[in-house]
């Protein structure tokens, strides 16, 4: 798996808004046909012709220098009461003709956040998925090449949203 903004993208070309779930976990899929609703309770699946919108609320957002620190006291709190926290939660909001579904899932990050440009770049890349002028293949198909090796370093993920955002 690797973690490229908002999404966690699999090797098997799976690709998720926030972390990927396990088990009966929330999460959110996107595929060539539209979103997944994944987990307890939310269910469901809507066409991208039949999205008019897609919006994260709730994501934690930090610059990079305040991810790094806010990392390292995450890190630290962590050793010292054993971890188990679980990562924090974000909402992602599916617009259709009838309404708004609201969906949870998890952050990707375990620690700190996201930085605003990848947010920006992620955000700006959903609405072209709902536009109809890019394709979650593309990410799927990067996934199946690249996934397995690892996530990669800020600047290469940027760049990546960049390339996918931009079209």
């Amino acid at each position: 798996m690797a973690m490229v903004g908002l999404f966690w993208i699999a090797a098997d070309g799976g690709v998720y808004v926030g972390a990927e779930p396990e088990g009966y976990g929330r999460g959110v899929r996107l595929t060539r046909d539209g979103v997944v609703g994944l987990g307890t309770g939310q269910g469901g699946s809507w066409g991208w012709a039949e999205v008019r919108s897609v919006a994260v609320r709730d994501v934690r957002i930090r610059s990079a220098a305040r991810l790094l620190a806010g990392a390292a006291v995450d890190l630290v709190g962590s050793a010292v009461t054993g971890g188990g926290e679980s990562p924090a939660a974000f909402e992602v909001h599916v617009g259709t003709a009838e309404g708004t579904v609201e969906l949870t899932t998890w952050a990707a990050p375990a620690l700190g956040g996201y930085v605003p440009s990848e947010y920006d770049l992620s955000v700006a890349l959903l609405e072209r998925f709902v536009a109809g002028t890019a394709d979650v293949d593309t990410l799927a198909e990067w996934g199946r090449a690249h996934a397995g090796e690892c996530t990669p370093h800020r600047e290469e993920r940027e760049a990546l949203l960049r390339k996918w955002a931009e079209g």
